[in-house]
């Protein structure tokens, strides 16, 4: 690889929090009386909290106000982050971590870019809570993908320039916000097959081929 930095969405790259989000959304939306299944749930990958929250009360019939959204939005992150608790470092693979390794050990300084706002708790539970050279998440960023902030602050904190990072993802969102801050990208899963993808993945540790 031609780059000196990699930067990793989190959810989805690194470890999958899918379900979590699905039950705590299900929850949340049982609660208010808003049909809520997995289909709809997959138009929430790689999008914010509020956006998402946003897409899920499409189908209430009632105006919500702001604070009632951020009511809402905080009532099912406390439901996740229980959720959370669940996770251990068996939830991390031994491929994702020794591909972790491969790249240190290569010199490559790594970096998460999420637009979760739980990254830190994340890593924690799953044992890579020190690991990681810099971390650009929920909690510093104003826009969330497609918006590049967060991939462009994460390359700031590493002291490199976009174009010496190569973005792994594995949705659209996230490949739109690599091209969006001039950042070449790696594509696991439904970003493996996109035409924007420079790198489509078969596997996590296909990043070691590149």
């Amino acid at each position: 690889m031609n780059y000196k930095g990699v930067i990793f969405d989190l959810d989805g790259v690194i470890c999958f929090t899918d379900q979590y989000h699905y039950l705590a959304w299900k929850e949340m939306a049982d609660e208010i009386g808003i049909y809520f299944d997995e289909k709809i749930n997959n138009r929430l990958r790689g999008v914010s909290r509020m956006a998402s929250l946003d897409i899920i009360l499409e189908r209430s019939d009632k105006e919500y106000s702001t604070d009632e959204k951020e009511t809402l939005a905080s009532k099912k992150n406390e439901i996740y982050k229980k959720l959370l608790l669940k996770m251990t470092p068996d939830d991390l693979s031994d491929e994702v971590k020794e591909t972790l390794d491969s790249l240190r050990a290569d010199g490559y300084k790594l970096a998460i870019g999420s637009s979760s706002k739980n990254t830190k708790l994340i890593l924690k539970q799953i044992g890579l809570e020190k690991y990681f050279d810099a971390i650009s998440d929920g909690t510093n960023i104003t826009h969330s993908k497609p918006h590049p902030e967060v991939f462009l602050k994460a390359a700031e904190y590493l002291g490199l320039k976009p174009e010496e990072c190569l973005v792994v993802e594995d949705a659209v969102a996230g490949i739109d916000a690599a091209v969006a801050g001039g950042f070449e990208s790696a594509g696991i899963g439904e970003a493996g097959s996109y035409e924007k993808t420079t790198y489509p993945l078969q596997s996590f540790s296909d990043l070691l081929k590149i």
